[in-house]
Formats: C-alpha cells, structure tokens, sequence
C-alpha cells in the first residue's frame, strides 16, 4: 500500500511526467534515453488499464523490461519487449497469479484487463538501450470501487430522555468499495459533529473490514443522549466516497425516527363541539372535553367538575376523552382535567381546568293570539319576549323583508295589504346554529275591495250584436268576499295571481242591444258591506245589414257554381260523335243536308222540357245551340 502522503503527492504532479535518466554504462557516454511515463493512474474497477513506457525519439535497438516492485523493495520481472530493426518482440514473463494475465502490446505497453484492487501497486518500467544508455520510471496505479447502497438498522426500542449518557441509535453499513469511504451522520438532514472519543452526549465507532475480494467495507455506529426534542426528529447516514481524477459520490441510507419516552411538562385541555363559538355550547348537543399531556407515556387521565370548591370526579380514561350527552344548562361550570404521570418533575403542570358555558333559548311567547282580527283602518302594536343566554337578538319581518329590530311591531292604520303573517325572530350572534321564530297572522277585517278588469274599449258604434266579450271581477277582504254576477254563466271564485287575498271570477258571454241599455255588473259581499262594478258597452249595432250581404254573397256564388257546370256540359256534348247506323246518316262523300225546321222543333223540345225533345231525335239539338 501507499503511503499516507503519497497520494497528495502524485495529485500536485502534472499527468505526464517526462523523465530523463541517464543511466551512462561508462562515464564516458554521449547519449541518454527520454521516455513518457504517467507517474499515476487512477481508473475504476473493472476497467482497462495501460501503461505507456515508450522510449523518445529514434531508437535502432533497445530493451524494455516491466517490473512489479513489492512493499519490501523487491522487484519481480513481468514482461520483456525487445526492438530488433523496425519490430517488437514482446514476452510474458510472470503474471504471478493476475487472472487475466498481464498483456505487453505491440508498442511494449503494460495492458491490465478488468483492473482489480490487488492491482494497486508499483510498475517499474525499465529500458537498457546500449551506448544510449538505460532509464527506469515508476508508475503507480489505484482502483477506485462504488460501494454497494447505505444501509442503516436503528434502535427500535424505547430511549428514555432521563437517562444521563449515551445511549445506542444506529448502526451504518457501507460495504464493497475502494477507498475506503466515510461515513457521516445527519440530523434532520443536517450533519452531526460527532467525535469518535467516547463521552455522555454523543460519540461514534468505526470499523473497517477487507473482504476476500479485496474490496472495503465499514461500519458506523452512532451512540446520542436524546433529549424531548429528538421526538419528532429524522436521522440518516451517508457514505461518501471517492472517484478518478478528483470527483466525489454520496450515498444516503433511508430516514428513521426514534421511540422516546419523556415525562409531561404541559397539559392541554379544550372543548370540541360542533356549535362552539367563543366558548358557548348549544344545549341539548354532545359535547366532547379532550384533555393531551406532552409527555411520551401512557398516561392516566382524570376528567372532574369544580363545584363549590370541590372536586367531584367524573370520569378516568387513557384516551384522554369525556363526553356530555345532551348537556343541559345546569351543567356549564368549571371542569378540570389531570394528567397522572409519576415521572413528571415536581414543577410540572399536570392539571388543567376550562369554564363549560351552555347557550339555551327558550320558546318565543308574543303579547297577543297567534292568530289577530283588526278592523280595516285599525292601529296596533304587539310584543314577543324570549328567554336565553346569552341574551339573544329579537327582529321582526314579513315576507321574508325586515321591519325592524327589536321586540315591539307597531302598525296604524291597517289595510287589506297589511294582512298576513309576520315572523318574530330571536337568535344568538355568539351562538349561530341556535335560533327560534315565532308566527303571528293578521286579519284584516272590513267591506270587500273590488278590483274589475275593464273590457277593451272600443268607438262609439263598433260593438255589433253577437260579439263575445270576457269579464273578470277581482275582490279582497275579510271574510272573504263573494263575487255574483247578474248574468248566468260567471265561474266559481278562485285565489287570484299574486296572492294577497284576492280572489277572481269570470264571465264570456254576447254582446247584444239589451245588455247595452243595461249593462253587466258584478258585485262582491261579506258581512261588512257590498261592492258593485258596472261594464258598459255603449251603442250595439244590428246583424241586419250584414245578413242581406251575406244572402247575396251566397247567390252569386251559387250563380257562378251554375255557369261552371254548363259550361262543362257543353264542352262534353260537342266533343261527342254522332251514333253508328243513326237513321240520317250520310253515306262518306254526300254533302250534308239542311233540316232547319226538325232542327228548331229539338231546340224548343230541349228547351221546354218535352219528353220527346230533340236529344232522342236528332244529333244536333242543343249541342250546336252551345
């Protein structure tokens, strides 16, 4: 091996050394030998490595010699290369064991196939070259290895943090590579200065073991006084080793925690319920208490409720865990809470206590019914009370729109759009989920409103006998109202759109001259009085004028009807051959004959409707009269 400062010093050396020995046989000598040898070679496991020792400038003969020198000094020859003329003979002398063999190539240059760590040694490289005389220089080679991945096992017990020394965390393994690397340990990825002396914070130990294949491999063991802090903490170790030509790997080992065990300090104690809002619980809900010591332990606790000075004891668990079903307000109060740890430290705060404080709201009760009559024009003013705490918010609304807070809902002089239900409202700005309404209906009694949807108006004399018009009557009031019409035919009353009481009935009926002179009315009643409407429809025209245009359409088009038909026939009739054999007949090529007379006689027959007219006894007739 090595020695401690060898490798500094062939790092500070440039890459080719150029030496120059002049080994003269006799003192006499005129020549020297130059050669070009790496003095240093660094390569990683596995790979291929050559070492030049080719002599400079023109040689007709010389001899180059490899030697292996060991750690006593000695050398022992490995390979020859002779120069004869323009070739080199080379020789394997010894491979002393290597597997493979050493190499000589055909420039007499040291080859090392798949280079091991047992190759880390000195080559000594000698040339004898005659009267030039003869050099010699030594190359060094190291074999660098990655080590296999970091492994880490930690304690997976329980570390006090009373104990007063050191106690064991972790053992780190980093095995199979070369150099031998280092092994650092971190905290919360910070690293540890951690000496290797033994003392009661915090020290290491190392050992480092060569394995049969000549590779390293080291362990690390960290030995911490852990404090409560360590608690939450992560360790790892990293193994960091080197590379050729100055580089630097890193390999980290996976995180871990460690199991301590530490007295309580601290408790805490708090109320967890799904209405609280400044410390107010809503009645009737389940309320949990959680009570956490800061300690490791596994403690005991014990929930109580402080009452005249006394503590009444409720309940003692592991969990930490009290539940209140269905609290109700005689149980707000002061509750406590204690963490039973003996390995405390007689300053330590192990009691806890809170102030329970229970929100409740009674049922609203109004001054009045829930259900008020007033008189049409009427005032009024009325009140809703309610008990709880804390002390809620009154407020009253209609229709869902606000008329003001408070619990006093003043009206005057009341109509029909006055009625209706009004909400009184309490709730808790504190307490969100708690709150309660209260509904108080008004009625408005008084002589029906009427509201009459007017017909389309039309000019004076544009209305005509038989038109159909549709009247609808609207009315409100209390009781409610009921709509008659002085015609038959009017519907049955409904609720109208829009609500606010009022209800509707209709009437499709014809206009005719009477009900001009009389009018159509609807009127609307309750026990308070009758409301009427009148509709008018002013001068009626009569059907007369359009009955005699209507007759006269219907005889023109009658007429028209007729013609068509005629004409119809007649197209037929001429268009129709005489009969074969008819007795008259002209043979082909006579001329046609006058019958004037029999000819007239069918024509009268025709017209006058005889039975024995022109169309059985002649072919002429009416068809030439067309």
């Amino acid at each position: 091996m090595e020695p401690p400062n060898a490798q500094a010093g062939t790092r500070g050396a440039p890459q080719l050394l150029v030496l120059a020995l002049l080994l003269g046989a006799h003192p006499g000598a005129q020549a020297e030998v130059q050669m070009s040898v790496p003095p240093l070679r660094e390569v990683m496991r596995g790979e291929t490595v050559t070492l030049d020792c080719t002599p400079l400038g023109a040689h007709d003969h010389f001899v180059l010699e490899w030697f292996l020198a060991d750690r006593s000094g000695a050398r022992h020859l490995l390979a020859s290369a002779e120069l004869q003329g323009s070739e080199i003979q080379a020789r394997v002398h010894n491979s002393r064991g290597r597997n493979p063999p050493y190499q000589l190539d055909s420039r007499g240059r040291l080859v090392l196939a798949e280079a091991q760590v047992g190759d880390e040694q000195d080559y000594v490289c000698v040339v004898r070259a005659g009267a030039a005389g003869t050099a010699e220089a030594t190359a060094r080679l190291q074999v660098f290895a990655k080590p296999e991945a970091t492994e880490v096992s930690h304690n997976q017990g329980m570390l006090s943090v009373m104990d007063e020394y050191a106690q064991e965390i972790a053992t780190c393994n980093s095995r199979n590579g070369n150099p031998a690397p280092q092994i650092i340990w971190y905290r919360n990825r910070q690293p540890l200065q951690v000496p290797m002396e033994v003392n009661p914070e915090s020290y290491m130990t190392s050992r480092t073991v060569r394995e049969a294949s000549g590779l390293l491999s080291l362990t690390s063991t960290l030995y911490l006084r852990v404090h409560k802090t360590d608690q939450d903490a992560f360790f790892h170790c990293s193994a960091h080793y080197r590379l050729p030509n100055g580089q630097h790997g890193r390999l980290d080992s996976p995180s871990f925690n460690l199991t301590l065990h530490y007295p309580t300090e601290h408790v805490q104690f708090w109320v967890d319920s799904p209405s609280t809002t400044e410390g107010w619980v809503r009645e009737g809900d389940s309320v949990h208490l959680f009570c956490r010591g800061d300690g490791s332990s596994n403690s005991e606790y014990a929930f109580y409720r402080l009452q005249d000075k006394q503590e009444n004891m409720l309940q003692t668990n592991y969990d930490g865990h009290f539940t209140l079903e269905g609290v109700q307000r005689s149980q707000s109060g002061t509750y406590g809470c204690t963490v039973e740890d003996y390995d405390a430290a007689d300053d330590a705060e192990l009691s806890q206590t809170l102030e329970l404080r229970v929100a409740y709201l009674d049922p609203i009760e109004l001054s009045n019914e829930e259900e008020l009559s007033l008189p049409l024009g009427s005032s009024i003013a009325t009140n809703c009370s309610v008990q709880g705490l804390p002390t809620p918010a009154l407020r009253w609304t209609k229709d869902s729109v606000p008329l003001g807070d408070g619990p006093t809902l003043s009206l005057s002089f009341v109509t029909f759009d006055s009625a209706g239900t009004y909400i009184c409202e309490a709730s808790m700005p504190t307490v969100p989920l708690l709150s309660r309404t209260q509904a108080l209906k008004l009625l408005v009694e008084g002589s029906p409103e009427l509201r009459p949807e007017e017909i389309q108006p039309k000019a004076e004399g544009s209305w005509r006998e038989g038109d159909e018009v549709r009247l609808v009557c609207s009315a409100r009031g209390y009781p409610e109202p009921k709509l008659r019409w002085n015609q038959l035919g009017g519907s049955a009353a409904e609720p109208a759109p829009g609500g606010q009481g009022w209800v509707s009935s209709s009437l499709t009926l014809k206009v005719t001259s009477a009900l001009s002179q009389e009018g159509v009315f609807c009127e609307a009643s309750n026990p308070h009085g009758t409301t009427k409407h009148v509709f008018h429809f002013g001068t009626v025209a009569p059907q007369t004028s359009q009955a005699g245009v209507a007759v006269m359409a219907v005889a023109v088009s009658v007429g028209l009807l007729l013609l068509v038909v005629a004409a119809f026939y007649c197209m037929r009739r001429k268009g129709r051959p005489g009969r074969q054999g008819e007795k008259g007949a002209l043979p082909p090529g006579k001329p046609e004959l006058s019958h004037s007379g029999s000819q007239r006689t069918e024509q009268t027959g025709l017209l006058t409707g005889s039975a024995s007219g022109g169309v059985r006894h002649g072919s002429g007739g009416f068809r030439d009269e067309c």
